[in-house]
C-alpha cells in the first residue's frame, strides 16, 4: 500500500489521499470517515502497512522500471525473437532491451540494419533483403512441427546461407561408415551433412551434421557423429570395424568419456586430438556474429560529422582469377597531390596520408583490413609542380566469390582534420569452370615484364606483369590518355574450351576502338588464340595502343571473344578521353 499526501492553501483545499486504489478527497477526509469495500468507518488512522503492499526502496523502484524497459511487445518483440535471433549480437541485444520508447527503438533497428548494410550509399540494404529471404526458404523447407527459422537447420541457413554441397540420407537405412568414423555396415536416423568450403570467422571446409532422430522430420545439428547410427544401442547389431574383427567391444563405445561414440578404430587418436577443435567450431557456428570496431575505425562505422575538409579521394577495384575459390581484387587508390598537406624540412618538402581500408561480409565480419602510408617527398622548389600530380596506391585483396563491403578511410598526417571516406559493395564474381569468362579489363598507364624473381609478388604485379591502372575520377567518369601516350589495356579469359580431338583451343578475340561521338569504328582487328597459345583453357591479353592518330574526343574499347569449341560468346568494354 502508498499513501501520499499532498496540502494545498486557498479557498479550495484538496487532500488526496490514495488508500487501496481508491482517491479520496477532502470532503471524504473533513466528514472523517473513509469508506472501503462499501463499509463506513469512522475518523481516518494510519493503518499498519500490509507487508505485501509496503512502499518499493529505490532499488527495488530501479529493478521494476529495468524490467519495464526489458519487457517487450508487438512488432518489436516479433523482431528481436524472430527476425533477428539468429544474427543479433548479446551487447546489441542488451542494448535494445534497455530502450524506453518505440521511437529510439526504431532507431535502433534502423541503425542495425545500416551497420550491415554492404552498400551505404545505395537506397536498397542486400543484407537485409538477403536476410528475410532466407528466413522466408527456412519456413518452406525445414519446418517440423514449428516454424523453420527455429530449427537448427533454418538457423545454420539464416546465418550463413546455402551450402556448398549437402550429403542427404533422407529416409536413412544401409551405412557404409568412413574409416574415420570405424568402419563398418549400420542402419541410420535420416541425417543430413552440410559442406562449406569456406565460412568467414569459421574456416575452411566445414562439415555440418543435422540428425533426425526422432524421424519426424526435426532435424538437430550434432557434434556427435554416431548420433545417425540406429543400431549403436542394439548388442551386436552395426559392427564397426574394430568390433567385427574382435579388438574391441560394442560397450566400449560408451567408456571413455569424450564427445563422440564412435568406439575404438584405426582413427580413434586422431578422433579425440580434435574434439576441442569440433567444439570450438560448434561454438562459433551457434554464435551470432560479432561486430567489432576499433578506435581507428570510427569513421568507417558511423555518421561522425568531418571537423575539416573532406579529403577526396578516388578508387578502382578489379577482379582476377586465381582459382574457382580465390579470387584476386587489385584496388587501386588515386590522391591529388594538391590535396596533401606538405611540410617543409631542409629544402625537401613532406606529404603523408594514412590509408585504413576493410573489406567485411553481410555479417559485418572483417574479412580483410590493411594499413598503410603513401609519403610523398620533393625538393621545395619542384612543390608546386609536383602539385599538379597524383598519387597512386595498391592492395591486392585475395577475396572469395560473394558480396562484401569495403570501407576505406584516409588521413592527411599533417592536417588531422583532413579525412576522406569511401564506402562500396563489392560483387565478387564466380568463376564457374564450364563458364566462358574474363577478368576486368583494366586501362592502365604502363605496363611492363617483371623479372622471374617478382612474378606473382609485389605492389602493381598481377601474374609476370606490372601495371597501373588508370583510375577515374568518379562514377561513370573516363580515363583521360594525353596523345602522346600509349593506350595499355590488359584482360584474361577463362575457360576456353578445348577440342578434344586436337588438344587446341579455337576462340576469336576481336578489337574494336569506337569513336563515341561520331559511333564509327576507328579500329577493328582480330586474332585467333590458336595461333597465340593454343593449348591453353587461360589467355591474356596485353596490348599497347599508340593514340597519336587519335583525334581528341571520346573513345571506347570494346573486345568480343567468341569460343568455337563451346559456342560462347563474351564482351568487355571501357571508355576513354584522348586530349
Amino acid at each position: 500500500m502508498t499513501t501520499s499526501r499532498r496540502l494545498v492553501s486557498g479557498t479550495t483545499l484538496f487532500l488526496l489521499i490514495l488508500m487501496g486504489g481508491r482517491v479520496l478527497t477532502a470532503q471524504d477526509a473533513a466528514n472523517g470517515s473513509a469508506q472501503t469495500d462499501g463499509v463506513t468507518k469512522g475518523p481516518v488512522t494510519v493503518e499498519k502497512p500490509d507487508p505485501l503492499k509496503r512502499p518499493l526502496t529505490d532499488k527495488e523502484r530501479r529493478e521494476q522500471q529495468k524490467n519495464l524497459k526489458v519487457e517487450l511487445k508487438g512488432v518489436y518483440k516479433k523482431w528481436v525473437d524472430e527476425d533477428v535471433r539468429w544474427i543479433i549480437t548479446d551487447q546489441e541485444l542488451q542494448a535494445f532491451r534497455s530502450l524506453s520508447n518505440d521511437e529510439e527503438r526504431d532507431q535502433f533497428i534502423e541503425n542495425f540494419w545500416l551497420r550491415r548494410n554492404p552498400n551505404p550509399d545505395s537506397p536498397e540494404n542486400e543484407f537485409r533483403e538477403e536476410h528475410y529471404a532466407r528466413i522466408a526458404y527456412a519456413n518452406d523447407h525445414f519446418a517440423a512441427g514449428k516454424p523453420g527459422w527455429r530449427t537448427d537447420r533454418g538457423h545454420i541457413y539464416i546465418a550463413y546461407g546455402k551450402a556448398d554441397s549437402i550429403d542427404s540420407h533422407p529416409s536413412g537405412g544401409s551405412y557404409e561408415r568412413p574409416i574415420e568414423e570405424g568402419g563398418g555396415n549400420t542402419s541410420t536416423f535420416p541425417f543430413e551433412i552440410w559442406h562449406y568450403r569456406y565460412l568467414e570467422g569459421i574456416g575452411d571446409n566445414v562439415d555440418i551434421e543435422f540428425v533426425d532422430t526422432c524421424m519426424c522430420g526435426d532435424y538437430h545439428m550434432t557434434i556427435d557423429r554416431s548420433e545417425k547410427d540406429a543400431l549403436k544401442h542394439v548388442p551386436g547389431a552395426g559392427q564397426t570395424l574394430y568390433e567385427q574383427q574382435g579388438q574391441s567391444k560394442q560397450a566400449d563405445r560408451f567408456s571413455g568419456g569424450g564427445l563422440e561414440q564412435l568406439g575404438a578404430g584405426p582413427l580413434s587418436s586422431q578422433n579425440q586430438s580434435k574434439q576441442f577443435d569440433r567444439l570450438d567450431r560448434f561454438a562459433k557456428l551457434m554464435a551470432p556474429p560479432e561486430i567489432k570496431f576499433k578506435d581507428l575505425e570510427s569513421f568507417m562505422t558511423t555518421s561522425k560529422i568531418l571537423t575539416g575538409p573532406p579529403f577526396l579521394f578516388d578508387v578502382r577495384t578489379d577482379y582476377v582469377k586465381v582459382t574457382n575459390d580465390t579470387i584476386l581484387v587489385p584496388v587501386t587508390l588515386q590522391i591529388k597531390n594538391g590535396d596533401i598537406t606538405f611540410t617543409n624540412k631542409d629544402g625537401v618538402a613532406m606529404g603523408t596520408v594514412n590509408i585504413l581500408g576493410r573489406v567485411s561480409n553481410l555479417n559485418h565480419k572483417a574479412i580483410q583490413t590493411f594499413e598503410d602510408t603513401v609519403s610523398v617527398q620533393v625538393p621545395s622548389e619542384l612543390l608546386a609542380r609536383k602539385r599538379a600530380d597524383q598519387s597512386v596506391y595498391w592492395k591486392s585483396l585475395p577475396l572469395r566469390p560473394g558480396l562484401y563491403k569495403i570501407d576505406i578511410v584516409i588521413k592527411d598526417v599533417n592536417n588531422p582534420d583532413h579525412i576522406g571516406r569511401w564506402q562500396r559493395s563489392l560483387n565478387v564474381p564466380a568463376y564457374d569452370d564450364d563458364r566462358l569468362a574474363s577478368s576486368s579489363l583494366i586501362l592502365a598507364s604502363s605496363m611492363e615484364r617483371v623479372p622471374s624473381k617478382d612474378i606473382g609478388a609485389g605492389n602493381f604485379i598481377i601474374g609476370d606483369t606490372h601495371i597501373t591502372p588508370r583510375v577515374p575520377t568518379g562514377l561513370g567518369v573516363p580515363v583521360t590518355f594525353h596523345r602522346a601516350q600509349n593506350l595499355n589495356f590488359w584482360m584474361q579469359i577463362y575457360n576456353l574450351g578445348i577440342d578434344e580431338k586436337s588438344k587446341q583451343n579455337g576462340a576469336t578475340i576481336e578489337y574494336q576502338i569506337l569513336d563515341v561521338g561520331t559511333n564509327k569504328s576507328i579500329l577493328t582487328t582480330q586474332e585467333l588464340t590458336s595461333k597465340t597459345n593454343p593449348n591453353a583453357d587461360q589467355v591474356t591479353i596485353e596490348k599497347s595502343l599508340p593514340l597519336a592518330s587519335l583525334q581528341p574526343g571520346k573513345y571506347q574499347i570494346n573486345i568480343k571473344v567468341n569460343d568455337g569449341i563451346t559456342k560462347q560468346q563474351i564482351a568487355e568494354s571501357a571508355p576513354f578521353i584522348v586530349d
